[in-house]
């Protein structure tokens, strides 16, 4: 499936206000773009990774979330290095592996890292439901909410209706190659696609429209902050300011 639930053991994170988690981890994980030394750097990454695997969440779902990130930081790895002057520490004819391009890829792979696990450890765990309460709460847009709120719970039939063309085109012996038959079955493909999507959507409408939506979901859930948010606001802001004076020191 497309979105895969991270199971995970119920810890201290989820007995904070879903809007200070919000806020917090907005913070923690515009955090590490202030950062430059290396070291501090490593020790906000394995700060982040240390409070997700507090959490126990469901390893193989991690690793398909970290996955996705690092593919691209590793070619970034790979790639950056060669257009960066500085000391080579690799030449191939007129180009340069360098050591200062090879740095700067570093952080930029380690800054990666400990933003999507940040936000994995404070709103990985948060139901999309209640996420986007604790975003109405903030004042955030409320277009901005339903859309969020829509593709949550749409993308999966989206993705069955996928899965149900692939069987169909399977059945009737596709196989896809590289040639003009396979290009012009994956333009029927996705245009099917989209015109079932929109299918789908004017039947969701007309659905939502009798049963009297008028572009609010009204909930009965009211949050409340309490001692606990406030520790972990201020354990939050301690170790974060510790590691800002690490990194300028």
């Amino acid at each position: 499936m497309i979105l895969e639930t991270l199971g995970h053991r119920f810890s201290v994170v989820d007995r904070l206000d879903p809007r200070v988690r919000t806020v917090c981890a907005i913070c923690a994980a515009l955090f590490p773009l202030f950062l430059s030394d290396l070291r501090v750097l490593v020790v906000t990454l394995a700060l982040a990774l240390a409070l997700v695997l507090y959490e126990r969440p469901n390893l193989r779902a991690l690793g398909k979330r970290l996955l996705a990130v690092n593919v691209f930081m590793l070619t970034l790895l790979l790639l950056l290095p060669w257009s960066v002057p500085g000391e080579a520490l690799i030449t191939l004819g007129r180009f340069a592996y360098s050591r200062e391009g090879l740095m700067q890829a570093l952080v930029i792979l380690l800054k990666g890292n400990a933003i999507v696990l940040s936000i994995i450890a404070l709103l990985g765990t948060l139901e999309p439901v209640r996420f986007a309460h604790a975003l109405e709460r903030l004042k955030a847009p409320s277009k901005l909410i339903l859309l969020y709120l829509f593709t949550v719970r749409y993308i999966a039939v989206l993705e069955e209706e996928y899965r149900q063309l692939r069987r169909a085109m399977a059945i009737r012996a596709f196989s896809p190659r590289l040639d003009l038959h396979t290009l012009r079955s994956t333009g029927y493909l996705v245009g099917m696609l989209l015109v079932r999507a929109l299918d789908r959507s004017e039947r969701v409408q007309k659905a939502m429209k009798c049963r009297g939506f008028a572009g609010r979901f009204h909930t009965h859930e009211h949050f409340r902050v309490a001692r606990l948010d406030g520790v972990f606001v201020v354990v939050l802001a301690a170790v974060l300011g510790s590691l800002l004076v690490a990194n300028f020191a």
